[in-house]
């Protein structure tokens, strides 16, 4: 029978690292905003006429050239492949305005 009357467990050595516990868990990089854009990039190139997919791609992009630099490279392409693509939307949609407001004067006849 012991009589002892410490509650406190004991570490017979509290200086070195149990080599009986789980490694602790590799942090997770984070590269959604990266990989959205670059998803929404390659989206906007069929679904440009939209405005909406290649700005949300647009912003994306530059949050995650903010967030997240380890994935840098994604990031600047779906930059590039959404504003490209916002470009020439905003350019078909000026020339379709052009092409209307030209027609109009034979809407009436």
């Amino acid at each position: 029978m012991s009589t002892a009357t410490h509650n406190e467990p004991q570490a017979p050595f509290a200086d070195q690292p149990n080599p009986y516990a789980a490694p602790s868990a590799p942090v997770a990089e984070s590269r959604g905003f990266s990989i959205a854009s670059l998803v929404l990039g390659l989206v906007s190139i069929v679904a440009s006429y939209t405005f909406v997919v290649p700005a949300a791609g647009l912003v994306l992009g530059i949050m995650a050239l903010k967030r997240e630099p380890e994935s840098r490279t994604m990031a600047i392409w779906g930059i590039v492949l959404n504003a490209v693509m916002l470009g020439g939307a905003v350019l078909v949609g000026i020339g379709a305005a052009f092409v209307g407001l030209a027609m109009l004067p034979f809407a009436f006849i």
